[in-house]
């Protein structure tokens, strides 16, 4: 008896002790989001995205983004199970639906887009902004910015016409986890980036000092600003290329629906944003408590709230007005969208932790 009580004793002490530790890792600032928007009007509740097909990834998890090569091929990265994401691959799947591995990058490849020489150009968690042959060899870009910060957690990528990368940097002080997104998300402070790479000079130049998970990223049709997703502030923010604004930056939409993570272009000049799912009251409350965020992200993983599965994505303007929403509110046919691509009149939808690419047919024009 007195030994299953020092046992007892043992692990209780052990469990205080990590609480402790985890709690002290953690170093928030309080934020108070805006009042979420009414799902009313443009934003009205439908399920559209119900009508999304599945295309089946054999088994591999986490489509973050996909790209879409000249022959009308998709390609996605991925990685192995929904908690391991150190080590993946690039899979192609033909027009026909045959999945391959394109290229073995032994990690999780999320952004990635083609330039005009079908390079695929690519964000690597384990090498930073690399480019990837027609046969798969693997070339890094970039690895760090001009001050020396590296790219710990490379998040998406696009390219302007000159051939210009842009992409977000998600953090420079820690890799990417399922832990360490919580905290990010927790702590509110600025990190990371949006970031420029001339592939003629090979240089890289900072044009956002420090995000709030910054996510995805897309060149404007007149390539004369750069979109990206500020994740944890539920906004788009806008950077100046060219013009009178050349260099500023300013806010395209705030206080999104829901928990904004790919964003793209289309041929018109409008944009698609995919959500990771609908805002949390719960998250909303606890972000201007230091003390509470710290209480939560102490917690064992599997006691702390779970993303709700709920599929979401936006049409915006070029001006950043809402066009459309789409959802699928039951969660079983799209659980997330954390990319948005289109190609002859389907959307593609990717996932982080979803063994699938969604194909959703778009209506036909009158």
């Amino acid at each position: 008896m007195k030994q299953l009580k020092n046992t007892l004793l043992s692990l209780s002490f052990l469990f205080i002790s990590s609480f402790m530790l985890q709690a002290c890792s953690l170093k928030p600032l309080a934020w108070t989001p805006p009042e979420k928007p009414k799902l009313e009007g443009n934003l009205s509740v439908n399920n559209l995205l119900q009508s999304t097909e599945w295309i089946d990834l054999q088994g591999w998890v986490g489509p973050e983004d996909i790209a879409i090569d000249k022959k009308g091929n998709l390609y996605c990265g991925v990685h192995i199970s929904n908690t391991n994401f150190d080590e993946g691959r690039i899979l192609k799947i033909d027009t026909s639906g045959k999945v391959s591995i394109f290229c073995n990058t032994n990690s999780w490849v999320t952004g990635l887009v083609f330039d005009k020489n079908q390079q695929l150009i690519a964000c690597d968690q384990k090498r930073g902004i690399i480019s990837v042959s027609p046969k798969g060899k693997i070339t890094v870009l970039a690895s760090k910015d001009e001050y020396g910060r590296p790219f710990l957690i490379p998040n998406d990528v696009d390219i302007d016409d000159d051939g210009i990368i842009y992409f977000s940097s998600t953090s420079s002080k820690m890799k990417f986890s399922k832990k360490n997104a919580r905290k990010l998300l927790m702590e509110v402070k600025a990190d990371g980036g949006l970031f420029s790479y001339d592939p003629s000079t090979k240089k890289v130049k900072t044009l956002i000092d420090g995000t709030y998970f910054g996510n995805g990223v897309a060149v404007s049709k007149n390539n004369d600003f750069v979109l990206m997703i500020d994740l944890t502030k539920y906004r788009v923010m806008k950077y100046w290329v060219t013009g009178e604004h050349k260099g500023k930056t300013e806010i395209f939409i705030d206080n999104l629906p829901g928990i904004p993570n790919g964003i793209s272009k289309r041929k018109d000049g409008s944009f698609w944003v995919g959500f990771s799912t609908r805002r949390s009251d719960i998250l909303d409350k606890i972000q201007p408590n230091k003390t509470l965020k710290k209480i939560i992200y102490s917690t064992p993983m599997w006691l702390q709230p779970k993303q709700e599965a709920f599929g979401m994505l936006m049409h915006l303007s070029s001006e950043g007005d809402i066009i459309k929403t789409y959802y699928d509110t039951t969660g079983t046919i799209v659980s997330e969208a954390s990319s948005v691509e289109e190609h002859n009149g389907y959307l593609y939808i990717g996932g982080d932790l979803t063994n699938h690419i969604g194909k959703y047919p778009l209506p036909k024009q009158p």
